[in-house]
């Protein structure tokens, strides 16, 4: 299945922007559940980082428009406003190309907010799939809550499920000279400038990530490294390292037990949650700085919500198929 693009003479209802290198793996999903979606006549824009596997093959055999950037010229923001530059439709979607969306109304839900002529950013509900870290799974878990918040009163949000108006990126594009949190970076512009950020919880996605823990470490290092950058009167010290670690380790202990999984998860627990905390450690003193505020929506943990607060959708999930689509279509 191909997606469906609109004629040359019509605007899509939203360009796709999908950051990807080395996505063979999981790009076909996205790209399968992007077709079964009730939103028809995208425009979908892959910017490739140089892939050396079948990535960008996947994308065309569904139609994607692939852009190139060169390694060396790689940022993440830079590779937004590559792909956003190429972009037919007033509304961006930025996608991971290692999520795939949960429900055929997905961008239906990230989309609905911008009937609000004042709300410049939508993003929608992640969650981690089958293989996820436990920790990792209760970071999706209180950074995206079950309950829609359509005016929230901070920056936060996450470009691997985003979506903003064109006409703002067009004053404000993204900032090209972070390692990371581009996103976080625009959302706190806007929310500057006045706008509203909407979060969807119906605008659900799997996000996928099979990181060694090397690769854990580095994200989290750019992600201090970032943020020092934002935030300058900040600092993150070896103490918050620790207190946070710990506290952060028993919130996950807790909630395993909960479970019954304490025993098949407290070591794994122990070792996410301190190459986290050391990598945000390493990047503030490579490089921004944290308000207290942010310090807590993004480190502390939360009391989750209760289950009674879970919605039970009516939508029926997109029946993905066990193989890998982009085998299938590698080979169909």
């Amino acid at each position: 299945m191909a997606i469906q693009s609109p004629s040359k003479s019509r605007m899509p209802v939203c360009s796709i922007i999908i950051r990807a290198y080395n996505e063979e793996q999981h790009i076909g999903r996205l790209l399968e559940g992007i077709c079964q979606q009730s939103v028809k006549d995208v425009q979908v824009i892959l910017v490739d980082s140089g892939s050396t596997d079948a990535t960008m093959e996947v994308a065309a055999l569904y139609g994607a428009e692939v852009v190139q950037i060169a390694p060396q010229d790689f940022t993440f923001g830079r590779s937004l406003n590559l792909g956003i530059s190429h972009a037919k439709a007033e509304k961006l979607v930025m996608a991971s190309a290692h999520v795939y969306p949960v429900y055929p109304d997905w961008l239906e839900r990230l989309l609905d907010p911008f009937k609000d002529p004042k709300v410049a950013l939508t993003y929608g509900k992640q969650r981690g799939a089958a293989e996820s870290q436990f920790s990792e799974q209760e970071i999706f878990r209180h950074w995206y809550p079950d309950r829609t918040e359509l005016h929230q009163t901070h920056p936060f949000c996450n470009n691997a499920n985003a979506t903003i108006r064109r006409e703002l990126w067009e004053q404000h594009p993204y900032n090209e000279n972070l390692p990371a949190l581009e996103d976080l970076a625009w959302a706190r512009w806007a929310h500057d400038q006045g706008w509203a950020i909407a979060y969807v919880a119906e605008a659900e996605v799997v996000h996928v990530h099979h990181e060694t823990r090397k690769g854990i470490t580095n994200r989290y290092r750019r992600e201090g490294m970032a943020f020092k950058q934002m935030y300058p009167q900040e600092n993150f010290h070896l103490w918050d390292l620790v207190r946070l670690w710990v506290s952060n380790v028993a919130s996950d202990w807790h909630a395993a037990a909960e479970t019954s999984a304490l025993s098949a998860y407290w070591w794994k627990i122990m070792r996410f949650r301190w190459m986290q905390f050391l990598g945000t450690y390493q990047g503030y003193h490579q490089s921004g700085t944290l308000t207290w505020k942010l310090k807590q929506a993004f480190y502390y943990p939360h009391v989750p919500a209760p289950s009674s607060a879970v919605k039970q959708r009516a939508v029926k999930p997109i029946q993905y198929t066990q193989s890998n689509p982009s085998e299938t279509n590698r080979h169909s």
